[in-house]
């Protein structure tokens, strides 16, 4: 006979008792810092006044929502944020993969581990440095337009004219998190079963082919979900970033939906149109990634 199934997952329980306890701290912060905070959203559906709490402010519905659309600045905002997220969508996810690929022909391991090292360095370093970093090499006097005047050219300030600025948000983000984003796709490389190599040289296939039709198949999955975990943050650019790297001279192309809520919210106390707006980043973001991933789900992959 057997055992009722809450009999079964208590006895599964006991006898993997260690593997519970270590996914129990991952568990602990999702419930914390996601779950959690998710009853604050009815902050969007009031007129929240920090002094009265949830409970003492007064009920909207949509009228955040109604502000917050017929505000002409949030679509410039919108427009920056949705710009710079196809920007670093189509130019910054596949740097990565082009990046492991690369790693993967290196066969002098001691050059391909110092090659390797020198490309995860930045991502240890916080927006901070390397806004710095960024403002110190654009400057007037900074190596780029020192190589500009070497070669004759006008000295131009990157930092303060809106049409470098997009692109210098997507270089440097890719800069500073290209060799960390490498790691599970060498990951996925590594576990690719060596005889399919062998037989495509049987074949005579050269690296390139060998690239093509068995590396990246079989890396397809892993490229996929990936894909999809970061179209689900289609709109969530990041604060650190665009912060140190926005001047007043480059508001109109570069103000995202992050430094507005830090405008409105934190500076001015809209806590309740701010909110509204992380609700619709949220519904937005949602909708993204249901929509890629039933088409994923065609190819037999996807989250869900």
């Amino acid at each position: 006979m057997r055992k009722p199934r809450g009999n079964r997952l208590v006895a599964n329980m006991r006898k993997h008792w260690m593997l519970y306890v270590m996914i129990l701290p991952g568990i602990l912060y999702y419930l914390v810092f996601k779950y959690l905070p998710l009853a604050g959203s009815a902050i969007a559906f009031q007129d929240y006044q920090i002094f009265k709490g949830m409970q003492g402010s007064a009920w909207v519905g949509l009228d955040n929502f109604r502000y917050i659309f017929s505000y002409q600045d949030f679509y410039l905002v919108l427009r920056n944020t949705a710009t710079i997220a196809l920007y670093q969508l189509v130019f910054g996810f596949p740097a990565p993969i082009i990046l492991a690929l690369l790693f993967n022909e290196v066969r002098l391991m001691l050059a391909k581990r110092v090659v390797q090292s020198l490309f995860y360095l930045p991502h240890f370093l916080s927006w901070v440095v390397v806004g710095g970093i960024v403002f110190e090499l654009l400057s007037s006097q900074g190596v780029v337009n020192m190589v500009r005047g070497w070669l004759g050219q006008e000295t131009i300030l990157f930092m303060q004219e809106q049409r470098y600025f997009r692109s210098i948000v997507v270089i440097s983000a890719i800069w500073k998190d290209v060799g960390w984003g490498t790691i599970i796709y060498l990951a996925a490389i590594a576990g690719i079963n060596p005889n399919l190599y062998e037989a495509a040289v049987m074949d005579g296939a050269n690296r390139w082919k060998q690239t093509i039709h068995i590396t990246l198949p079989t890396m397809f999955p892993t490229i996929l979900v990936l894909f999809l975990l970061n179209i689900g943050n289609f709109l969530e650019l990041g604060f650190d970033q665009i912060y140190n790297l926005l001047t007043p001279m480059t508001y109109s192309v570069g103000d995202i939906i992050e430094t507005y809520v830090y405008r409105a919210g934190v500076l001015q106390g809209q806590y309740s149109v701010t909110t509204a707006i992380g609700l619709f980043q949220s519904v937005i973001g949602f909708a993204l990634l249901w929509i890629f991933n039933r088409m994923a789900r065609k190819t037999e992959q996807g989250l869900w």
